[in-house]
Formats: C-alpha cells, sequence, structure tokens
C-alpha cells in the first residue's frame, strides 16, 4: 500500500470512511443480537428445566430481561478483543454451567450442604443483578471498553459479575457435585480467568484506569487476587 493511499484513510476520504463505518455497524449489530439470541435461549433453558422458581431463578430472570434491553440499546465498543483465544474463553464461560446440569443428569452427585448452596445461590445472583444494573449499558460478554464502572459492587472488586459467577458455582455444587462437575467449574474459572486479563488489556488504555486499579487493587476476590 502507498503512502497515498494510506493518506486517504486517515483524512476520513469517503469510501473509505463509509466503508469502515458500515463493516462496524455491522459488527455491533451483530454483536447485540447474538447477545440478544442468546439470552433468550437461556431464559427458554430455564424455564425448560426449572419446575419450581426460587428466589435466585427470579433474579436470574430479571437480570435476564435486563440483559435483553441492554442489548438493544449498548453503546459500541472503543476497543474490543475478537481474538480466537477470546472467544474461546467467552463459550466456555458461558457453556459450563449447562454442561454440569447435563453431567448430573447423566451421573448423580452428592449432596454436602445445600442450605449454605441456596444462600450462596442467592448472594451470587444479588451480587450479578447489582453488577448488571452498575454496568448498564456498558455490559458484554466479550472483552471490550465501553466504558469504566467504578460505582457500586465496583468498589469492592475491579470483576464483581464474575465473583457472583464464582459464589453460584459454590453454591450449586454444595447442592449437588461430583468430579465432574467440579472439573467443569475449574474449566470455567480459567475462563473467567482469561477474561479477566484480557479485559483488563484493553481498560488498561481508558484513562481513568490507572486511578481506578490504584484505588480498588483486587480483581476478582477481596484480600487475595
Amino acid at each position: 500500500m502507498g503512502d497515498g493511499q494510506r493518506d486517504l484513510a486517515a483524512i476520513g476520504h469517503p469510501p473509505f470512511a463509509a466503508g469502515r463505518a458500515i463493516g462496524e455497524r455491522s459488527r455491533r449489530t451483530f454483536a447485540d443480537l447474538l447477545l440478544f439470541g442468546v439470552t433468550v435461549v437461556e431464559l427458554g433453558i430455564l424455564f425448560r428445566l426449572t419446575p419450581t422458581f426460587a428466589v435466585a431463578d427470579w433474579i436470574y430472570v430479571l437480570s435476564s430481561l435486563l440483559v435483553l434491553g441492554i442489548a438493544l440499546a449498548r453503546r459500541p465498543p472503543a476497543a474490543h478483543d475478537h481474538s480466537l483465544p477470546a472467544s474461546a474463553a467467552v463459550v466456555g464461560a458461558y457453556a459450563y454451567p449447562y454442561a454440569q446440569v447435563a453431567y448430573l443428569s447423566w451421573v448423580p452427585g452428592h449432596s454436602a450442604w445445600p442450605a449454605g448452596g441456596l444462600v450462596l445461590l442467592v448472594l451470587g445472583a444479588c451480587l450479578s443483578l447489582a453488577s448488571l444494573l452498575t454496568l448498564g449499558r456498558c455490559f458484554g460478554v466479550r472483552p471490550a471498553v465501553r466504558g469504566l464502572a467504578t460505582g457500586g459492587p465496583y468498589r469492592l472488586v475491579r470483576h464483581p459479575m464474575y465473583l457472583a459467577y464464582v459464589l453460584g458455582d459454590i453454591g450449586y455444587n454444595l447442592q449437588e457435585w461430583n468430579a465432574g462437575t467440579v472439573a467443569l467449574v475449574l474449566v470455567g474459572w480459567t475462563c473467567l480467568v482469561y477474561r479477566i486479563r484480557a479485559e483488563e488489556r484493553l481498560l488498561a488504555h481508558h484513562p481513568r484506569w490507572p486511578a481506578y486499579a490504584s484505588a480498588v487493587r483486587y480483581r476478582l476476590l477481596p484480600g487475595l487476587w
């Protein structure tokens, strides 16, 4: 590519600028529709597999309805990570909870502490909803920069929604677990850790990130990491 062609693109020559704008708009639309569609499927699975709804289930339904609205109104990302490892981590993080349910239908598990598990499930659901309300239109599943949330549960740790997932995983396994579900949780948590690192690589370019990261030292587990 010659210098002249680079200059045309740099100054926003109409054909180049229009092409880039259409491409970015198409990618955003596909990502938003994909989030909307996946959330609808998740709700369908929840209603199909849950005979009686408990408190945590209703909070999850409320969170999913909120995600449906966000998917149609969220802001476009200033930066995003479409790499294969990031995509694999997103798919793994979405899939492992359902893989646990499927595995337990094939290999029955053991009950550890159902009452404690229920408490953690409710706490995780509440933390997830609070995190989602704080994020608002900044929410997304792929590592991206749509803004920087610093209030609410984001004053506790940098990634409270992932902490909510961890609490929910522990609670679910306290209710019923086996070696297979523990292995799946470890795979899922590996995906979460990768997503955290990928997101922070992008957020490091946000002008307010250094001050926020200095004020909120822990990524996921208060006092540990």
